[in-house]
């Protein structure tokens, strides 16, 4: 610890340098930085007053500008200790290596504007594609104000932000797969309604957890969330069509099934509640 003060309250100027408030307040820097500077070595006042007060000379202040910039530059106090004082340093080696770092960090940071661009896009949108491109994956009966429409009925909710969070970062590709997976599912379910499964059996119950693992694409979907989402595509009429339109009944076989599947885990689907 230093048994001077920091700072001359008394003393305003000096006609021989600059006391440590005033060199901050030139500068642009922390009285607690300066002290740490002089600790360090790195950039020390000359002068002292009558007093004891520290002052800065002009040399002094010329060298802390330096630091400053360099510091700015983001360069480490050793790196700029180097730079100031090594004459075998090679100063323009050493700003182009700097320079490198900063041109990383511009590309990071251009790379993070980008995502967060994504990201807002999608929690207004949803769906971060063309209409060309929705009917190229999901079909011309696709309704590209669908995803418009969620937003306003489950914009608020948990579910539609983490959505949005997978959404924000998908490739066409990559909505092609989920629509892929879908459609497979859709198909399989089709098929297992044609066997005569009954829901409780092996069958209706591995395309019951296979439902749950496709519709992760969106957000998690525990198994009480699934008896909520299985009931609704049974009761509304727009979900309901698109499974009776796949082979009539399914909506209902598939409510069916899920309810089983929930019992054989312990969960009363008649208790089930949607989580937030």
């Amino acid at each position: 610890m230093r048994s001077m003060p920091d700072t001359d309250p008394t003393a305003t100027t000096h006609t021989d340098g600059l006391t440590v408030g005033q060199v901050s307040a030139r500068l642009g820097v922390t009285v607690r930085a300066l002290h740490h500077w002089d600790e360090i070595g790195l950039a020390r006042p000359s002068l002292r007053t009558g007093a004891g007060y520290r002052l800065y000379t002009a040399a002094d202040l010329e060298r802390l500008h330096r630091v400053v910039v360099y510091r700015e530059l983001g360069l480490g106090l050793d790196r700029i200790r180097a730079v100031l004082d090594d004459a075998g340093t090679d100063v323009p080696a050493a700003l182009r290596a700097q320079r490198a770092q900063v041109a990383e960090r511009v590309e990071r940071l251009r790379r993070l504007g980008t995502g967060l661009d994504r990201m807002i896009e999608a929690q207004e949108r949803g769906l971060l594609l063309t209409v060309e491109q929705q009917a190229a994956i999901f079909g011309p009966d696709w309704d590209p104000e669908g995803p418009v429409k969620a937003r306003e009925r489950y914009g608020d909710t948990p579910q539609w932000r983490q959505y949005a969070e997978r959404a924000a970062d998908r490739t066409p590709e990559e909505w092609q797969a989920v629509h892929d997976a879908t459609a497979a599912l859709d198909r399989d379910l089709a098929a297992a309604l044609d066997a005569g499964a009954a829901p409780g059996s092996g069958e209706a119950n591995a395309l019951v957890d296979r439902h749950r693992a496709v519709f992760a694409a969106y957000f998690p979907l525990t198994r009480e969330m699934q008896v909520c989402l299985a009931r609704m595509y049974a009761s509304d009429p727009g979900f309901a069509a698109h499974y009776d339109g796949v082979r009539p009944g399914l909506a209902a076989w598939f409510r069916a099934a899920v309810d089983a599947s929930a019992r054989a885990h312990g969960i009363d689907p008649d208790a089930a509640t949607w989580e937030e």
